[in-house]
């Protein structure tokens, strides 16, 4: 049974979480790469890819993106709709499993929805994510549907997760964070497609062990289950934003 945390809990929790969430955490993260960006679509495109390839030394996250951006001439949009992705060498690597292969999978896609909604958050809009209890998944299966329609009905498991049943959907949530929440300190808030009450705790080996070291999530495994125990956990604490606490359980050990 979900139980509420004890006060002192909490109060680590709310002082973490406010210590992480402020504007000089931008320069050092993946974030970075989609604010950079003022076009919603650019912004899109961009956070999706940053977040694709967030394994890894954060170092590493950070100067393959810069690569990918690179590759796009800095117009995320632009290079995906004029498709100047086919002229990639698809062995090209670009983040240590992540090579142009998988890169060139993704924009497929992506270019597909730009070109039909006019942009991602507009596409979750049209497949009523928002109003599934679960709308990271639900936005990962419509977003798969149209990857594999692009793709010669093949899927790509690097660009996106394909066991929907068990994927902790770490990268996407994280995305999602990025995209939904809109406190105007790290993350964006651009998209209206989704609530920010309805988000997921982005999973890792480092929350999961966090939050279990802290009695907030029982289950061993990172995977779906235990983000949404985590998430139901921490949604007792601020119903309207739970991933809030995302900043806490990421800093929790962190030095400043």
């Amino acid at each position: 049974m979900i139980s509420v945390p004890d006060k002192d809990i909490v109060d680590l929790l709310n002082t973490e979480a406010a210590r992480i969430n402020r504007p000089e955490f931008i320069a050092n993260d993946p974030v970075q790469f989609p604010r950079r960006f003022s076009d919603h679509r650019d912004i899109e495109i961009m956070s999706f890819l940053a977040a694709i390839i967030a394994w890894g030394k954060r170092t590493m996250i950070c100067r393959d993106a810069e690569k990918m951006i690179s590759l796009m001439s800095g117009e995320p949009y632009r290079y995906t709709m004029e498709e100047g992705y086919e002229d990639l060498d698809p062995s090209l690597n670009i983040h240590r499993t992540f090579f142009a292969r998988d890169f060139i999978h993704f924009l497929r896609g992506m270019r597909r929805i730009m070109k039909d909604y006019g942009s991602l958050d507009a596409f979750a809009i049209a497949k009523n994510v928002g109003e599934d209890p679960y709308p990271s998944w639900k936005l990962v299966e419509e977003m798969q549907r149209v990857m594999m329609a692009e793709n010669g009905g093949v899927a790509d498991s690097r660009c996106l997760p394909v066991n929907l049943k068990q994927s902790a959907l770490k990268r996407v949530n994280m995305a999602l964070r990025w995209l939904v929440r809109d406190d105007g300190i790290v993350d964006m808030g651009i998209w209206k497609s989704i609530p920010k009450s309805k988000l997921f705790i982005p999973l890792d080996v480092h929350v999961g062990n966090t939050a279990r070291h802290l009695g907030l999530l029982s289950r061993k495994g990172n995977d779906r289950k235990s983000v949404e125990e985590l998430t139901e956990t921490l949604r007792l604490l601020r119903p309207e934003d739970p991933v809030f606490y995302d900043y806490a359980l990421f800093g929790i050990g962190v030095g400043e």
